[in-house]
């Protein structure tokens, strides 16, 4: 899998690129078919708050999420859960599609 993590207005530690792999690990252990994850971390000095942005390449789907916290590893944590739960949605959709059909014939 191909992992992208870039930053506005923030400069990307060693401590954040290690941080989004631990966390991208979750996500390919749910699910093989994943190819490439692009992240997205900024600063909003305005509101004070820190962004997180991710999209996720996988076989048949992208998907995005964001997410925004007063902390930049909180931000992290509910992008990679959000993430998590629309890679758990699309794998079930492609483990069922088709088969409720049958089920209702029977």
């Amino acid at each position: 899998m191909q992992i992208q993590v870039s930053g506005h207005q923030i400069e990307i530690t060693p401590a954040l690129r290690d941080y989004v792999d631990a966390r991208r690990e979750r996500l390919a252990r749910r699910f093989d078919n994943l190819t490439s994850l692009n992240v997205v971390l900024e600063v909003e000095k305005n509101r004070l708050a820190n962004r997180a942005e991710g999209t996720l390449a996988a076989a048949g789907a992208v998907l995005h999420a964001d997410a925004v916290e007063q902390d930049m590893y909180a931000a992290i944590d509910a992008l990679f859960d959000k993430l998590d739960a629309q890679v758990r949605r699309h794998k079930d959709k492609r483990r069922t599609h088709g088969r409720e059909d049958i089920r209702n014939l029977a």
